[in-house]
Formats: structure tokens, sequence, C-alpha cells
């Protein structure tokens, strides 16, 4: 993989998003673990991975005004957790880790779920054909798992990564078929996703601006 943000630690920051915490098992700065004791009747591969301590929390917190640079920060965060699950999924029981990107603090005029919207998008496009799938979790916001259930209001904002189950997800993705596709052929060559496109934020959300609308969001 040649992507230009492979790399283990971190990757430091613009000044737009603090780190707070770097890929904790059990973070301080936020409370996972009634979450994810709840989360785990929805998900049938989160306990296992937390067991074999494959589940981690990176924790940012806003620290700019400007959208666009937060949103740039949060692209290029999730890029370098999505090449950590390249990198892991190919591993004795690497196909359940899960990198989870939290989001603290506010913007003016912009709620967490419409300032992941973008970078979400764009990530989950990008890395669909390599069999790694993003999430997004809005603090508070009500969802439903892939049969329609309630699930617990997530405590705090954040976008999880992790492998792509080609058995499993592809079903549950109706609303954006394109994607379903995607994952149901993924191949994990080794490509560098940005070989067609810079990998710049700019580009990107262009790129991503361009692609059928996500319906449901």
């Amino acid at each position: 993989m040649t992507s230009p943000l492979t790399g283990g630690a971190p990757r430091p920051t613009a000044g737009a998003l603090r780190l707070v915490e770097g890929r904790s098992e059990n973070p301080t700065s936020v409370d996972v673990s009634a979450y994810v004791t709840a989360m785990s009747e929805h998900c049938p591969f989160l306990a296992p991975s937390v067991d074999r301590r494959l589940t981690r929390w990176t924790v940012y917190e806003i620290a700019s005004a400007d959208r666009s640079a937060v949103e740039a920060e949060l692209f290029h965060s999730g890029v370098q957790a999505a090449e950590r699950i390249r990198l892991m999924k190919g591993r004795r029981h690497g196909v359940l880790t899960c990198e989870n990107l939290v989001i603290l603090g506010s913007l003016p005029d912009t709620d967490h779920h419409e300032l992941m919207r973008r970078p979400y998008w764009a990530l989950r496009n990008l890395y669909a054909p390599v069999g790694v799938l993003l999430g997004k979790f809005s603090a508070g916001r009500s969802e439903t798992d892939s049969f329609g259930r309630a699930i617990p209001p997530a405590p705090f904002s954040f976008l999880p990564v992790r492998a792509a189950v080609k058995s499993r997800d592809p079903r549950f993705l109706a609303s954006t078929p394109d994607m379903a596709r995607a994952l149901a052929g993924a191949d994990d060559d080794g490509r560098d996703v940005f070989e067609h496109i810079p990998c710049d934020w700019k580009a990107v959300r262009a790129w991503a601006s361009s692609l059928p609308a996500l319906t449901k969001q």
C-alpha cells in the first residue's frame, strides 16, 4: 500500500483538530464501556473485537471555527485509520480490527452530524473497493441497525472504521447500491486509493460531491 498517509502514529494535525487521546482500548477522555456493551447486542463482531483488544479509540477535539479545515483534518485522520485497517485485516483475527475516531467540541452553526457527512462519504467511497467500511454516529442521535431495530444513542460523535464483511455488509446498503456492489467485489490488491485523485481535501471533496447522493444520512 502506498498511501501518502500510511503510518502508525496519529497524523499530526494542522491545528483544526487537537489530539486528546491516541488509539486507546479504554480511553479516559470519553466513557465507552456502557455503550460498547449495549452495542454488542447489535453488532456480532464488536465483543470478539474488544475481547481480542482490536478495538481502539482516538479522541479529537475541534480547535478551529473553520469548517473546511476541520473536515480536512477529519478526512486525513480517517485515511490513516483506513490504511491501518488494510494493514491489519490480512492477519490472524485482523478482520475484527476497528478504529474509532471520536470528535469532541463544537463548531459554529454546524452540528457533528453535518460536520462528519462529507469526510465520511468521501472515505466510504474511496475505501469500499478495497474492503474497508466506515460508519457515522452522532451524539444523542436516534439510529437503527441493519434490521431496523433501535440502537442506543451514541454518547459522543464518532466514525468507526473497520474491515468490510463481504458476505454480510452489501446486503444492508440498499440506499447506496453502487457502494454495495463495490463492497461485494472488493479486492485489496495493495493499490493506492489516491492513484487517480490528489490526496488533498479540496480535490477529494469536489470528487465526492460528483458521486450519487447519499439517500440516508
